[in-house]
């Protein structure tokens, strides 16, 4: 039986990822690139990339395809654009990234280290409002907060 880590090391052999300092060179780059967000929609209007997409994990492959109540054109749209997918440590965004490869994304990577790098090399992040996130506040946000019953057993 392989676990959650395993399932995410299984994934990379099919998936690219990028550093923070290169999504920021790409943002400059390419005008036309795609940042899609998996994250849940809490998470997405807690703080984001100005820009990004938000299109959940749990319906990232309908939302890639016509004809589905959650079908988002940008996305169907996109398989020949340049799209990085982020989450808040970079591994719902590799499952994601092998999603879309599989659903024939030409041009899809993932952020390693997620969100929470991305902040960790000070880049902007921002709210539901548009309004600015403050480092320290994104710092404790993305700082696990594991509760007893969600610790392996001893």
């Amino acid at each position: 039986m392989k676990n959650f880590l395993n399932l995410i090391s299984d994934s990379l052999t099919d998936v690219k990822e990028i550093m923070p300092w290169d999504l920021e060179e790409r943002m400059q780059d390419n005008p036309g690139l795609l940042i899609v967000d998996v994250r849940e929609p809490y998470e997405y209007d807690a703080m984001h990339i100005e820009g990004s997409l938000a299109v959940p994990r749990g319906i990232l492959e309908s939302a890639c395809e016509w004809d589905y109540e959650e079908t988002v054109p940008e996305l169907v749209n996109a398989r020949q654009r340049e799209i990085i997918v982020v989450c808040r440590s970079g591994y719902r965004s590799v499952l994601a990234a092998y999603s879309m490869h599989v659903l024939g994304y030409e041009n899809v990577v993932s952020l390693k280290t997620g969100l929470r790098g991305w902040n960790d090399y000070e880049q902007p992040l921002v709210d539901k409002l548009g309004k600015a996130v403050e480092i320290e506040q994104a710092d404790d946000y993305f700082t696990p907060k594991l509760r007893e019953e969600q610790l392996r057993p001893k």
